[in-house]
């Protein structure tokens, strides 16, 4: 029997040497993180006000869970921003590539 080669993304097909899109649980995740860091905040606080568990909290931030509508409601409620701003906030450099935004409401 012959080798087996592994079949190319279409990401590496078109650009091989660029970084691969997150997901966007990691945007997010990111982007909360950094909206809880601007407040100096700690993960305990955040998610007291919004009815999770640290740990849970600490998972959504490294992009390891991906909540529902209802968490991020309340995780964008804790952070006092609506849920359309927090996920505009994540979504703007999802496709970017760059790191966290951190706008004022009124941008």
């Amino acid at each position: 029997m012959g080798d087996v080669l592994p079949m190319p993304r279409r990401r590496d097909l078109a650009a091989p040497d660029l970084e691969p899109e997150p997901l966007w649980r990691e945007a997010l995740g990111r982007q909360l993180r950094a909206e809880r860091s601007a407040r100096g905040e700690r993960i305990a606080d955040v998610a007291r006000r919004a009815g999770v568990s640290p740990q849970y909290l600490s998972e959504v931030e490294r992009g390891r869970k991906d909540p529902s509508s209802e968490i991020l409601s309340a995780l964008a409620g804790a952070v006092d921003l609506p849920v359309r701003e927090l996920t505009r906030r994540a979504g703007v450099h999802l496709g970017a590539g760059s790191g966290p935004v951190l706008l004022s409401l009124a941008a």
